[in-house]
């Protein structure tokens, strides 16, 4: 019985251990809060950006024509993606393909439908639409970091 007791309380400790390492420091950044550093990156960068409703600075490169994505769509993109530090934290030659209704980052499901098949748009998402306070699961991606994408979307399907 004691043993049992014992067993219990250490799960329920642990329990709580774990809650709270995964809460610690855990403080999501608001896009207005990131507004600064995402226009100082733009204008180092040369990045004549609109700013939308959602926080994400973008600008249209090419608009291209054709087909614009929506949730249904399967997109093929091309694109590279960095910390506003300047280091790259993944990068694609070739076209790669994403269901816009799946396991992207928000700011992508906002971003890729400002544009169509054969377009190509830059932006700098907020953290709060991209990995958070979490970060990403590799760690190549801080908590509460900024994006910056250059994406061409080579097709709609």
């Amino acid at each position: 019985m004691k043993r049992a007791l014992l067993l219990l309380s250490l799960g329920i400790a642990t329990l709580f251990i774990s809650c709270g390492k995964q809460d610690k420091g855990c403080e999501p950044m608001t896009p207005a809060s990131e507004k600064a550093a995402m226009a100082a990156f733009c204008q180092a960068n040369g990045i004549n950006f609109t700013e939308h409703s959602s926080g994400i600075l973008y600008e249209i490169i090419a608009p291209g024509s054709g087909i614009t994505p929506n949730s249904s769509n399967l997109i093929y993109v091309v694109y590279t993606g960095t910390l506003l530090n300047g280091t790259v934290f993944d990068a694609t030659a070739n076209p790669v393909s994403f269901n816009l209704s799946g396991n992207l980052i928000e700011g992508w499901k906002i971003a890729i439908p400002l544009i169509k098949k054969g377009g190509r748009i830059k932006i700098v998402i907020p953290s709060a639409l991209a990995y958070t306070c979490i970060g990403s699961s590799d760690g190549s991606i801080p908590p509460n970091s900024p994006l910056f994408f250059d994406i061409t979307l080579t097709d709609v399907k």
